[in-house]
């Protein structure tokens, strides 16, 4: 409930370079990547889970000319998508640079790959998911914008599925159109096992999609006129509910049952205001919670899409917030958490402040929060 920087921290320790990405943690381990601030080098790094002393790093793609991060430098790095865990096995992701699997005993790199092209325009953002026995990346950049699943054993693609959004460069103004704005994204995909079986449900630029995540198959998809998503979808009763995107920052609940274009049909209910644009939403007994980066965080009743109520609490959000042990928390970039009851009444439980501010989304381990500041990696614990 309550911590500080000489509060209940059972372990802080300094992250070289710059990284946004999640720590994954797993078998005593924590792992995370860096990359170094001009985007040449990337890094990754595994963490003693009980001291916090530093296993593993290793230096796994360099790249001679890499995109600016441009007038995202504030908020993107290089080193921006989070890891993916199993037992043996850490998936590490950086976007085009490279997706690499490493033995979690030895630390040896056991495939790499880095000829997955994408202009990805201020920086990779989207994490892998897992599905089976498949790896699933996301490419959604100015250039080029498409889903592929590759082999967890051996880093041979798969499938590869390329978006089917219709591009009109007038929808938004020239520069952004000449840049390529109108056509990346970031939002991570989620796995969800709808009545119909599983599916990948997916936030692009300009649409969302499901699809089959065994063959990559696109399901349906639900055209909007955004782009620049970042929050991850979320799923339940049915109902897929995703954010449209950085310029309009709407909030959509769509039909998983349909096929082809379901724009017209599929969607259930749209909530216009209060959508948070960089933190994915949280959904918990039937509500829904998202953190907007203007301070406010707000419940939405996931059925209806009716507001339950809608608060400021101070602080930009673009860390996620996550449910745990009954609680509800929310990371600020200024490195305040609040700590909210879950239910239709607002109520505050406490709040608590670590130095540098959260730009990456937290971990939970045991009763354990794994929290990385723009600096440091923290274990947090009674």
């Amino acid at each position: 409930m309550h911590w500080s920087e000489s509060s209940n921290v059972v372990w802080k320790t300094e992250i070289p370079h710059r990284g946004w990405s999640t720590p994954v943690v797993m078998g005593g381990q924590v792992w995370i990547t860096t990359a170094t601030e001009d985007g040449h080098d990337y890094h990754v790094l595994c963490v003693d889970a009980a001291d916090g002393d530093v296993l593993f790093s290793e230096k796994v793609f360099h790249t001679d000319n890499p995109e600016p991060l441009g007038n995202g430098a504030s908020m993107n790095s290089y080193a921006t998508p989070s890891s993916l865990i199993e037992p043996g096995r850490v998936y590490v992701h950086f976007g085009s640079p490279g997706t690499a699997c490493l033995d979690t005993l030895t630390g040896k790199v056991l495939w790499k790959r880095n000829d997955l092209p994408c202009r990805h325009y201020r920086g990779a953002s989207s994490s892998p998911v897992s599905f089976e026995d498949l790896l699933i990346l996301t490419f959604d950049g100015a250039d080029l914008q498409y889903v592929v699943a590759l082999d967890k054993a051996t880093g041979k693609t798969v499938w590869k599925t390329d978006r089917s959004a219709e591009w009109n460069d007038e929808d938004v103004p020239g520069q952004m159109a000449r840049d390529g704005d109108l056509r990346k994204a970031h939002s991570t995909p989620l796995i969800a096992d709808t009545l119909g079986g599983p599916q990948l449900i997916s936030a692009g630029a300009k649409a969302a999609y499901g699809y089959d995540p065994r063959t990559g198959r696109e399901l349906w998809k639900v055209q909007h006129p955004d782009m620049s998503v970042a929050p991850r979808p979320l799923y339940s009763d049915g109902l897929a509910y995703v954010v449209t995107g950085f310029k309009n920052k709407e909030l959509w609940a769509v039909k998983t049952d349909g096929t082809g274009d379901v724009t017209d049909a599929g969607v259930a209910w749209k909530l216009k205001t209060r959508v948070g644009k960089y933190a994915s939403p949280l959904l918990v007994d039937g509500l829904i919670y998202t953190a907007a980066e203007e301070s406010f965080v707000t419940c939405i009743d996931a059925a209806t899409g009716e507001m339950v109520w809608t608060e400021r609490i101070g602080g930009k959000y673009a860390a996620s917030p996550v449910y745990a042990d009954g609680r509800l928390y929310f990371f600020s970039q200024e490195g305040v958490t609040t700590v909210l009851r879950p239910g239709r009444t607002f109520e505050v439980l406490a709040t608590n402040a670590l130095d540098d501010g959260f730009m990456a989304s937290p971990a939970v381990s045991g009763k354990a929060f794994f929290l990385r500041t723009r600096t440091h990696l923290y274990r947090i614990e009674s």
